[in-house]
């Protein structure tokens, strides 16, 4: 697909660190799938991913946790 920030460049199947602050919490997530621009590096994470991230981060922050850095695991 077209990239919607730069408008140049393609976007490209590969990995991203994905970073969600809430709450006190701060998650990192390495190795998050995405399309990624061949211009202007800009990330997009489809939809299941993105739900995926959201979860765990309202798991996280109900417990407390106000660091977290994970491998993402497709599951």
């Amino acid at each position: 697909m077209k990239c919607v920030i730069c408008k140049q460049g393609q976007t490209q199947p590969g990995v991203a660190t994905v970073t969600l602050e809430r709450e006190g919490l701060t998650l990192v997530v390495k190795g998050v799938p995405a399309d990624i621009c061949s211009n202007c590096g800009e990330e997009y994470v489809d939809e299941q991913v993105t739900g995926k991230l959201l979860k765990i981060g309202e798991e996280l922050s109900a417990a407390g946790t106000q660091v977290e850095i994970r491998q993402f695991v497709a599951a």
